[in-house]
């Protein structure tokens, strides 16, 4: 009764959302459509009465999905990509719309305005959007503050950048800013994730260098923090450098990888749109491939020593399910919500108990990297 329930909600939700509200949304700015999505669900996150009528609206739970990760306890394995809640304004809310985690950030050690605008756009054909936000936050220090005292319901990551001006592009500059955002928040939330790899800042990648990112995970390491660590790569990367990485990441106090951030390479299959503009990555389905790729090197390679979080074009129960096959233990998304709206986070997670149960499993665990050979 409860996912006939689920499942005729989620249909009528689904419908409206696809031919009123997504019609009206993808008329206008698509910053604009986010600043006003992150103010209505500042206001739906603040009261109990309206969490709990979002919570009948998009929730889901099912045992089957839940397991204990790094001493975490995550009901299902869906979560809210890093970048959506830049300032970390809807962490009340999250719970209600069914994620079974969230990232907040990227946060910097101070604060950044960002690129100048526009800075987002929409690849309607190709189902990804080109981000080129840089880093826009209010910085470590505000934001560290605003969260110190708050009791999150679900698990929620913190992502940790450097600034994005002139004054991080030396190496040592750029670590001392990590260093700074990193013990702000060393007592908030339930892990970090380290981003090495958001295309869209000044002066590159500089810690996709082996030696280079020796170095800061030197210096992380020296502060305390019972937290779980991970490294948020690039789909860009060749497998040599992933490899390069992996193997300083074993000298240091890291956990797992997130795979992937943004790419910014166009020459891509999956870009079927006819203009591209030319600065920014792009997510969703034009990274899934790139994602999947790096997800399946890294537990062919390193299996369970490695937790693997997969992050990019995840649409469908399927698309999250050939994550977990190929060794994922948790997936992100941001595009897919955008494109399919709030209730495929639920959609997701009901596809995946009906997949898991196909296969023979009886807990999600079972299936992370069942399909690597």
């Amino acid at each position: 009764m409860k996912s006939f329930f689920v499942v005729v909600r989620n249909t009528i939700v689904k419908f409206f959302y696809k031919t009123v509200f997504k019609q009206i949304f993808f008329l206008m700015d698509p910053e604009l459509v986010h600043s006003r999505a992150i103010k209505i669900g500042t206001i739906l996150g603040a009261s109990f009465l309206t969490r709990s009528f979002i919570t009948l609206c998009f929730s889901y739970s099912n045992k089957i999905l839940e397991r204990e990760i790094l001493k975490i306890k995550f009901l299902n394995p869906v979560g809210l990509a890093a970048g959506f809640d830049k300032n970390a304004q809807l962490t009340a809310l999250w719970p209600s719309v069914g994620f079974g985690f969230a990232e907040v950030g990227s946060i910097t050690g101070e604060a950044c305005e960002g690129n100048p605008k526009p800075r987002l756009w929409r690849l309607k054909k190709s189902q990804s959007l080109v981000v080129n936000y840089g880093l826009k936050n209010e910085g470590s220090e505000k934001l560290s503050a605003k969260l110190r005292n708050i009791k999150f319901q679900i698990p929620i990551g913190t992502s940790i950048a450097k600034t994005n001006n002139k004054e991080t592009v030396e190496t040592e500059q750029g670590i001392a800013d990590y260093v700074k955002a990193f013990k702000q928040f060393s007592d908030i939330g339930s892990y970090f994730s380290i981003n090495i790899s958001c295309p869209n800042v000044f002066g590159g990648l500089p810690f996709t260098d082996d030696s280079k990112l020796d170095k800061l995970l030197g210096k992380l390491d020296q502060i305390s923090t019972g937290k779980p660590i991970f490294i948020k790569i690039s789909p860009d990367l060749s497998l040599d450098q992933v490899d390069k990485i992996i193997d300083v990441v074993k000298r240091h106090r890291v956990d797992g990888f997130i795979c992937s951030n943004l790419t910014k390479n166009r020459v891509n299959k999956k870009i079927i749109d006819n203009k591209i503009p030319e600065a920014g990555g792009i997510s969703g389905r034009a990274v899934e491939d790139l994602a999947n790729n790096l997800i399946g090197h890294i537990y062919r390679r390193e299996k369970d020593r490695f937790v693997i979080i997969g992050c990019g074009g995840v649409f469908r129960a399927e698309d999250a399910y050939k994550k977990i096959k190929l060794g994922a233990s948790l997936v992100q998304l941001i595009t897919g919500m955008i494109y399919e709206g709030p209730q495929v986070i639920s959609e997701i997670n009901m596809g995946l108990v009906k997949l898991l149960k196909k296969d023979g499993f009886t807990n999600i665990s079972q299936a992370v990297g069942s399909g690597v050979k």
